[in-house]
């Protein structure tokens, strides 16, 4: 048997010369799709710049099962063949109406047939989270994007108004606008944390993924990601506010302004973390 840990991509296409092909067929396939998830994960102001750092996530999980991977018996499935052909007919569906929303959707479909028609149930079963995790690189529609966004910003904008009042700080809310006596803050689509959201939810799926102990303490690690990222945004924009307020609103944009976002995500993470080791 060969090590584990030795790779040649000639003594794979020997070993596992259908698969090869299948998969670059597969790839083929989807270049448009694949295309536009590029031109979406790097666009200005992105929502999803995690989405890159996804199949090499899900790689790497599935390179951890290796060990246990080899001692599986490869038995095909028939329902990879009917899996295959829904996601294919998704995949024409999308590609006749230019939606690749659904397309992308449709990859995963078929990336899970293949799976069951190559190797079989036991095999999915054991990467079945790696795979699903894929679901995490799909860019959701810009009009799901945009709706969820605007309601996030206006809640955004409420609450740092609220707080910054208790705060002695005087400030009203005009839309999302938050108004002070000598400065303003404009809570924009990109700071209504809804970025946050997306990617401390894909954080929080492996975090819940690698706690230890039972289902119910996974499920309430994975969704203490939606307040932790609504908190810490709206201390970003309560910091920019009171900046503002007190030295200017030049000093709240630029180097500060991107300074705060980094600094939000890196709290969202330590919080993130110190809730999945209380529920250790």
């Amino acid at each position: 048997m060969e090590k584990i840990g030795q790779f040649s991509p000639v003594k794979v296409f020997q070993k596992y010369p259908q698969q090869v092909i299948v998969f670059a067929l597969f790839i083929l396939a989807y270049v448009p799709t694949l295309m536009w998830m590029w031109d979406r994960w790097f666009a200005r102001d992105s929502y999803y710049s995690h989405g890159i750092l996804i199949p090499f996530v899900s790689a790497y999980l599935i390179w951890q099962k290796r060990g246990e991977l080899v001692n599986i018996r490869p038995e095909r499935s028939p329902w990879g063949i009917i899996l295959i052909s829904l996601g294919i007919f998704i995949h024409l569906l999308s590609a006749v109406f230019r939606v690749y929303f659904t397309s992308g959707f449709s990859m995963i479909i078929v990336l899970v047939g293949l799976i069951l028609f190559f190797y079989g149930k036991k095999v999915l079963k054991m990467i079945a989270f790696p795979v699903f995790f894929l679901v995490f690189m799909m860019p959701a529609p810009m009009v799901v994007i945009a709706n969820v966004s605007f309601k996030m910003k206006m809640f955004a904008a409420k609450l740092s108004t609220i707080l910054l009042n208790h705060m002695r700080v005087p400030a009203i809310q005009d839309g999302s606008i938050i108004r002070m006596r000598h400065a303003y803050v404009i809570v924009e689509d990109v700071c209504s944390g809804l970025r946050s959201l997306i990617s401390l939810t894909a954080l929080g799926v492996i975090f819940a993924y690698w706690l230890s102990g039972p289902s119910w303490k996974k499920v309430v690690l994975f969704f203490s990601t939606i307040p932790i990222a609504i908190i810490t945004n709206v201390f970003r924009i309560m910091f920019l506010a009171v900046v503002s307020e007190i030295w200017g609103p030049e000093y709240a944009t630029g180097f500060i302004h991107d300074l705060s976002g980094f600094m939000v995500f890196a709290l969202a993470f330590v919080l993130l973390y110190g809730v999945a080791k209380l529920l250790e």
